[in-house]
């Protein structure tokens, strides 16, 4: 059914409990006949309204969508893990989840958060193929605003209707995607900042990991999240000495319960779309590989830019515990 060898990624569009119920109760039962479990990681509210729906299916499990959420890099890779270990034990399976994009307050952190989501969207297609299972990803309307929603027709190969699946007509591939997004619009720092560092060798990176340390703590971040803000910049700070063009600058500030750092340098050298989004192996020859999937993980978000003379990679972290994925 896939655009892509072993994957049926699907998209549900439901303005209201019926019209869930309505197409989802049907794309359930099928699910039982082709897949040996259907994990659902949906809110408690979709939870309620299915119902006596999901106690009938003897192959349902539910997964806490908290335990996903609190960080997209985790919800990525933990959700490719369960996939995997399936895979491993011989099963396929359907996921079901409800996307949570409810981690940042400010209105223009929830827009920064959904597309990072929607990227993460897309690189699944070819990321999760290999596991030969499903995903159905629910959406309403009442809760996302349209600009999200074209972007989950753009990243979802299919959609489903009351007749089941169709094609999305606006669909793109994964490359094509990231690539058309690479030069959205940027928002500047602030005139305030809390810090400002220059780097211009490594062993700066020791100033740059206590004082980030110590921000965090003053912020009220808990010891673990503290430590992946550490060392998710500091990944990234040397990246930019190694492969790109010294000095680095480092600015971080805060805004409400987001803490934000950025780390620019002057080479200009473009990114690729697609940098950060897949496991690195030992012999990838892609630069600063290792470092933007490290940050992928331990950042909720990872926003690059590139221009003629300056690459800026920005993180946001927002003020709540650590969590990896427990399946």
């Amino acid at each position: 059914m896939s655009t892509e060898p072993g994957l049926a990624h699907t998209a549900l569009i439901a303005s209201s409990d019926t019209e869930l119920l309505s197409i989802l109760v049907p794309e359930l039962r099928r699910s039982t006949e082709r897949y040996d479990e259907t994990l659902l990681v949906v809110r408690e509210h979709t939870r309620t309204v299915l119902g006596e729906q999901v106690g009938a299916l003897e192959s349902a499990a539910l997964g806490e969508p908290a335990e996903f959420y609190q960080r997209l890099g985790f919800a990525y890779e933990g959700f490719r893990r369960y996939l995997a270990a399936q895979q491993d034990a011989g099963r396929r399976v359907h996921l079901l989840a409800e996307p949570d994009l409810t981690g940042a307050t400010d209105a223009g952190l929830q827009a920064d958060r959904a597309a990072a989501y929607l990227a993460y969207e897309a690189v699944c297609n070819q990321t999760y193929a290999p596991y030969g299972s499903a995903i159905t990803c629910l959406w309403n309307p009442q809760h996302h605003p349209r600009p999200v929603l074209d972007g989950v027709r753009a990243t979802h190969p299919y959609l489903l209707t009351p007749t089941g699946p169709v094609r999305s007509p606006t669909y793109l591939a994964p490359q094509r995607y990231l690539s058309e997004r690479q030069d959205m619009p940027w928002r500047p720092a602030p005139a305030h900042i809390d810090h400002e560092l220059v780097l211009s060798e490594v062993a700066g990176l020791s100033r740059l990991r206590t004082v980030l340390h110590t921000w965090a703590i003053e912020h009220q971040f808990a010891s673990e999240p503290a430590e992946d803000l550490v060392v998710a910049t500091v990944e990234v700070a040397a990246n930019g000495l190694r492969h790109g063009a010294p000095p680095v600058r480092v600015r971080a500030w805060h805004h409400h319960d987001t803490l934000i750092v950025e780390c620019d340098d002057s080479a200009g050298r473009p990114i690729p779309a697609t940098a950060g989004y897949q496991r690195p192996q030992p012999a990838d020859p892609t630069p600063g590989g290792r470092g933007l999937w490290v940050a992928r993980q331990l950042a909720d978000v990872v926003q690059i830019h590139s221009t003629s003379n300056r690459t800026c990679v920005r993180l946001l972290f927002p003020q709540h515990t650590s969590c990896t994925p427990t399946v």
